[in-house]
């Protein structure tokens, strides 16, 4: 059975960057409703019930069931990509990269603010609901893509894992920012914590 992660930080703590209320809800109702009916879904595939949530998306096409594929796509993709979005936005790390995540970065894009230029695009340039992604892969190498709904790049097969998602579901910044979308996105980078980003992206190296 999945769990949330379990957040150490207060819904308060990325004031004024991103509220309270805004985190409480997204935290405890939507997130929460990803994780318990992946885990209804799963209950009907005993294939994967050792399995990790990685697994479980890279295994999508194994499911015959077209409904029961969707609602592990669906949930299975909430549960994931929220994870990650909560672990990246702990307080208290850096606010710029720094090692061999930043050697990549200034190698692939050019600087940072180039490949912040590119997350913007690809969260700006999501149509409808979705997530814009900082992804890695074994060699170390990177890439900034966007998928609709609670896609992501684990689903591709083709060995690229996100390091940093930017959620742009309404449901993450409409309470505060309503429409605007490029202010949340702003807030987003003034809250992102870096050395999670960045130990995510060992992570990936080392698999």
């Amino acid at each position: 059975m999945f769990k949330q992660i379990e957040l150490n930080y207060n819904f308060n703590a990325l004031e004024p960057h991103i509220d309270e209320l805004t985190m409480n809800t997204h935290y405890s109702k939507h997130h929460a409703a990803y994780t318990n009916n992946l885990n209804g879904a799963l209950e009907k595939l005993p294939e994967f019930k050792d399995a990790s949530i990685e697994d479980v998306l890279k295994g999508l096409s194994s499911i015959s069931d077209e409904a029961l594929r969707t609602a592990v796509r669906n949930n299975g993709g909430g549960y994931y990509n929220h994870n990650l979005y909560f672990a990246i936005l702990k307080p208290g790390g850096s606010t710029t990269p720094s090692g061999e995540l930043a050697n990549e970065i200034n190698k692939e894009f050019g600087s940072l603010e180039n490949l912040k230029e590119k997350l913007v695009s690809a969260a700006m340039g999501r149509f409808g609901s979705g997530w814009a992604w900082l992804s890695a892969n074994k060699s170390g190498k990177l890439q900034v893509s966007s998928s609709p709904n609670q896609d992501n790049p684990i689903m591709d097969n083709n060995g690229w894992t996100p390091i940093l998602g930017i959620d742009v579901w309404e449901h993450a910044y409409y309470l505060k920012y309503k429409n605007l979308r490029g202010d949340y996105i702003k807030a987003f980078f003034e809250a992102l914590n870096w050395d999670e980003v960045a130990a995510n992206y060992a992570k990936v190296e080392s698999a």
